[in-house]
């Protein structure tokens, strides 16, 4: 039976720890120069209705060092941009191809996508949640604190689909994680009423970030102006007024606090260039273990028998 990745709510704490155990092995063969083809032969498709970078790179990459190769596709250039059912091309790309990402505006893209597809189909991102940010996030936080266990995690901004993975992850992996989002701009309600429901942890929303950061061990952020609401730029940067993230931000929490950012970074706006380039910041860490932390994600779903 093929399994996708739509949302850490999905995936058990074990599904997890399984990825990031696996991930951290790849990384470890990658840095001492140890070739691994476990994907020698297959291809992944990658569909594009979103821009990307790092996206878009670190899968690429990540199926040829795994010995497989990637298939680009932006969505207007594929017959779903002149209106083939979904249906249709998940059905004819199962065909074709032994994976799929997707990377989408609607969570419901992927959701149709996965139920249609019988390849294994793996969400790059929608507006409601950001799964593969989220194990390379949890990956570097292992590296950095020997474990995410105990843990006090804080996201400080706009309740976006990172923030929404930040309470998956939470709920899954039973860390205490605290929300700080201007009103009117906190994550999806359902989502977090559901996850302070069900989690075994401490998962909170709270109006002032100086209060969420006090004994944090991580602090996230992301950018407050998200893709598709460009429009929306000069309210929206009024409204996070005061939830930069700062050096007197970060002076208000632990001496080791570790800063993290999924990039693209608007410097000056959630985070100033002393904390994104400064001693806690581990941004460029956390960018790098997108790419490891995918490659398990593939040689999982991808190498199943």
């Amino acid at each position: 039976m093929k399994k996708d990745l739509l949302s850490l709510y999905d995936l058990s704490k074990a599904d997890i720890d399984a990825i990031l155990d696996r991930a951290a092995v790849l990384k470890k063969k990658h840095r001492t120069g140890k070739a691994d083809y476990p994907l020698r032969g297959k291809s992944l498709g990658l569909i594009f209705e979103k821009p990307s970078t790092r996206t878009r790179v670190s899968f690429e990459t990540g199926i040829f060092q795994l010995g497989g190769q990637a298939v680009y596709l932006r969505w207007e250039d594929t017959q779903l941009g002149r209106g083939e059912s979904m249906h249709d091309t998940a059905m004819t790309l199962s065909r074709y191809l032994d994976g799929i990402m997707i990377r989408t505006f609607s969570q419901s893209v992927v959701e149709e996508f996965a139920s249609c597809a019988d390849i294994p189909v793996i969400n790059g991102l929608t507006d409601l949640c950001h799964p593969c940010q989220a194990l390379a996030d949890i990956l570097t936080v292992n590296e950095k604190k020997g474990s995410y266990a105990g843990i006090k995690a804080v996201y400080i901004g706009d309740g976006n689909n990172v923030a929404v993975s930040w309470i998956f992850a939470a709920l899954r992996l039973g860390f205490d994680l605290t929300l700080a989002c201007p009103d009117g701009h906190g994550p999806d309600r359902d989502v977090l009423a559901r996850a302070q429901q069900e989690a075994p942890s401490d998962i909170r929303m709270v109006s002032d970030p100086y209060l969420a950061v006090k004994d944090a061990d991580v602090i996230s952020t992301d950018t407050w102006v998200s893709m598709g609401q460009e429009a929306e730029r000069q309210e929206r940067l009024r409204a996070f007024d005061g939830f930069q993230v700062n050096e007197d931000l970060v002076a208000a929490s632990k001496p080791d606090v570790m800063v993290m950012h999924c990039l693209p970074a608007h410097r000056g706006e959630e985070i100033t260039d002393g904390v994104m380039d400064g001693k806690h910041s581990v941004v460029f860490d956390q960018a790098e273990n997108r790419l490891h932390a995918q490659k398990a994600v593939l040689e999982i779903l991808m190498g199943q028998k």
